[in-house]
């Protein structure tokens, strides 16, 4: 959801713990499976978009490689970089609430209330497990004071729980969202310095690639009205062209979107790597 594909229907929840484990491991395993064929059924223009935040994120973590590894002049944390890396977690984010949205819209009318509900919270979980895999990879390498804490994949999985009751209203959404967003400026500058509040708001030393929920959350919120809105019922309001989904850059996107999990865990150990052999960086 968001990142990666939506994992297989989770196991009622009166069913014996085994096959609650069993369903989550196939969820892990589905959500990182490659796609070599795209899959039909989805809405191309949305995994087109999931597939230029991905190029998006590959060029600023290869610029941050470089500024990192290489001891490049590269102002990330400001001017246009610093821009371009906010716009590419901000369509991260928006394109989990569109997703959210969809497939919610989608099975809503054949489902009964409540029985969604695992679903999601299976999703948000398995997410929330590659979070943590990030969090203890990088924690062994760059240590304690610049690991993921709460990195943009405990950021879509704890969103996608949290979103759920939300995913019917669509003013609302818009409404919260824009709150949500507003207030991380309020809380930058305060700062809070209690670590045990680094998932909520900006703390001081959130380690790399941060994402607290406020104001992250806000755009998964202001997505979910945009998915209500432009996709009523699930349906595209305005269609995309045909043709122009089939179009060879834009199939790629869409196979980078498809795959946008795997891609994500990849990517900078592959960048890594390559700066590495082609001695351009020191590690």
């Amino acid at each position: 959801m968001g990142l990666g594909r939506t994992p297989p229907p989770a196991t009622a929840p009166g069913r014996p713990a085994a096959w609650q484990i069993r369903s989550y491991l196939s969820a892990l395993r589905a959500s990182v499976w490659p796609v070599r064929r795209l899959y039909t059924g989805r809405l191309g223009e949305v995994d087109a978009w999931r597939g230029v935040a991905i190029c998006m994120m590959v060029v600023y973590h290869l610029l941050w490689d470089l500024s990192d590894l290489a001891d490049y002049d590269i102002a990330l944390r400001s001017g246009f970089w610093r821009y371009f890396q906010i716009a590419t977690a901000g369509l991260f984010t928006i394109l989990v609430g569109v997703s959210l949205s969809l497939s919610y819209q989608r099975q809503r009318p054949t489902s009964p209330p409540g029985s969604l509900w695992p679903s999601y919270l299976l999703r948000g979980l398995v997410l929330f497990t590659w979070g943590l895999a990030i969090s203890l990879v990088t924690l062994l390498i760059y240590g304690p004071d610049r690991y993921v804490r709460f990195g943009i994949l405990h950021l879509i999985g704890l969103s996608i729980v949290l979103a759920y009751p939300l995913l019917r209203f669509r003013w609302l959404n818009l409404a919260l969202g824009l709150v949500i967003s507003a207030l991380g400026p309020v809380m930058r500058a305060i700062r809070p310095e209690f670590v045990w509040l680094e998932w909520l708001a900006p703390t001081p030393g959130g380690g790399i690639d941060y994402a607290p929920l406020i104001p992250m959350f806000g755009p998964v919120l202001i997505g979910v009205f945009l998915g209500n809105s432009l996709y009523p019922g699930g349906s595209p309001r305005f269609p995309v062209p045909p043709w122009l989904l089939e179009s060879p850059p834009v199939r790629f996107l869409r196979h980078m979107g498809q795959n946008s999990l795997l891609i994500y865990l990849v990517h900078q150990p592959v960048l890594i790597g390559l700066l590495l052999l082609l001695g351009v960086a020191e590690w």
